[in-house]
């Protein structure tokens, strides 16, 4: 196994952590013009720990996927060695497991101590925890202790000096592998002037290597600007922000592309990666600026999807090409995983080609209720589901044994609810036992319904209070066998 030197923080140009910038279309771009490090955006500790690592086969990458199916981070190859994930966080404990979750997929880990904005100083994150020293320790010396990986810090200066270079002394003794410093206090805005001076004195009194960021206003105009940045604060490496946003080829020695380029070199990997359209909107914005009110940019910003967006900057071609490449490739991922079911399924299990239809179906009933009915009535043991999701698309499919048999149908469904009934129906159909639908006449299940709740209001109105009907004790059956679904595996 190849082992790869840790990274390295000086004499580096590096993509500064920018909040709906820092995705990985605008990373690579950064990379592929020059930069030697890319920062993602900051990314809140709690919303990561809630995430689940996917990885997407038919876009080669590792995603890390919230409850509502948003990726909050997705990563690649081509930056696993350069990449440095930048998290909010005011919890030691927290960031660790965070830590742990992505140091696998990335090249560094970092705490965001400088952003001043009130989404993260609010929970006592970025600037925030520069008033807090004891917690700005405790959370690095976790880190560094507990993950293989580098680990940076990213502040803002202080109003003296003196507590400027205390406070970074302290973090040195934490033994991180670099600190950025945003030459500002969390006062001040990119149109007050940047203090290199602080960031000097910085620089002089610690040893670890010290990157300079917050130079765009006043010098970063061009390549050149950055060593005249550097030399300025006479730090390690530079931390270059909003310049690169505004143009990110601004990492090539050779000088700026055209921007009508640079944006659709950016879109491509947009498209390439899938990126949300609204943040792909959002970056070009960034880089049109002044040009936003002409032709061109009222109809980017009328632009309501990535296609949309590529047919303002004349790629609606490379997008259609793009999506047919993808849809090719998820077809045949899917009949490769759909052999490799086919291989490793139990011969014995039953198997039919259905799925469960609400339509056909009248109110509140369905074939899981059927099937527990006519277990009851046969005198048979409860049917017992077990659903597995597949990492490809996420898909579910269920197994239910009843009687010692088991059944289960061939296509695999959205959700565990529904495959749990499409196995229902396997089963029921091949027992030839109704499993409720409107198209097979009087329902006895709804008449029984009917039957108990009238029983129900009776006995009300002489004062009982009896339990729940069956029917709702059945949904409650099937909703308990919605918990810890495991991975189909690969």
């Amino acid at each position: 196994m190849t082992v790869n030197p840790p990274l390295c923080f000086r004499g580096k140009k590096i993509l500064a952590p920018m909040v709906r910038v820092g995705t990985l279309p605008m990373r690579l771009l950064a990379l592929d013009y020059g930069a030697d490090i890319v920062y993602c955006e900051e990314l809140i500790d709690i919303k990561m720990l809630q995430c689940k690592r996917v990885i997407n086969e038919v876009l080669e990458t590792v995603d890390f996927v919230a409850p509502n199916e948003r990726v909050v981070f997705r990563t690649c190859e081509r930056e696993r060695q350069r990449v440095v994930f930048q998290m909010g966080s005011a919890d030691a404990e927290r960031a660790l497991a965070v830590a742990k979750l992505v140091e696998s997929d990335v090249a560094g880990i970092d705490i965001n101590m400088g952003c001043p904005k009130e989404y993260s100083t609010k929970g006592g994150m970025g600037a925030a925890l520069l008033s807090d020293p004891d917690k700005i320790e405790s959370i690095l010396t976790a880190l560094v202790k507990g993950v293989c990986k580098p680990v940076t810090c990213k502040i803002r200066i202080l109003p003296s000096v003196e507590d400027t270079v205390n406070l970074v002394k302290r973090i040195e003794k934490t033994g991180i592998a670099a600190i950025a410093v945003h030459g500002r206090n969390k006062e001040e805005r990119p149109q007050h002037p940047v203090h290199c001076d602080v960031i000097k004195a910085i620089c002089e009194a610690v040893s670890i290597p010290v990157i300079a960021n917050g130079g765009s206003h006043d010098f970063i105009k061009e390549y050149m600007d950055i060593e005249t940045f550097q030399k300025a604060t006479a730090a390690s490496s530079v931390m270059i922000a909003r310049a690169a946003m505004w143009n990110p080829s601004i990492f090539r020695k050779e000088g700026f592309f055209p921007l009508k380029d640079v944006m659709q070199d950016y879109l491509k990997y947009a498209v390439r990666y899938d990126n949300h359209y609204t943040n792909t909107k959002y970056c070009l914005c960034q880089m049109l600026r002044e040009q936003l009110e002409t032709a061109q940019g009222k109809k980017l910003h009328a632009a309501q999807s990535t296609q949309e967006i590529c047919e303002v900057f004349e790629m609606g071609d490379f997008y259609e090409e793009t999506r047919a490449i993808f849809e090719a490739k998820k077809m045949s991922l899917e009949t490769e995983t759909q052999d490799e079911d086919d291989q490793v399924d139990d011969p014995d299990v039953i198997k039919m080609a259905v799925r469960f239809d609400k339509r056909e179906y009248p109110p509140q009933i369905t074939p899981k209720m059927y099937l527990l009915e006519w277990c009851r009535k046969e005198k048979h043991p409860q049917p017992v589901y077990e659903t597995v999701q597949r990492p490809l698309d996420r898909l579910f499919c269920s197994v239910v044994t009843v009687a010692e048999r088991k059944y289960r149908s061939t296509l695999w469904d959205k959700s565990k609810k529904l495959a749990e009934q499409a196995a229902a129906i396997v089963c029921l159909r091949t027992l030839g036992v109704p499993e409720g639908k409107l198209c097979e006449g009087e329902n006895h299940l709804i008449n029984k319904r009917k039957r108990e709740d009238q029983e129900r209001l009776n006995n009300k109105d002489h004062g009982e209070d009896l339990a729940e009907p069956s029917h709702k004790k059945a949904n409650f059956i099937e909703e308990t066998s919605d918990r810890n679904v495991p991975k189909m595996p690969r």
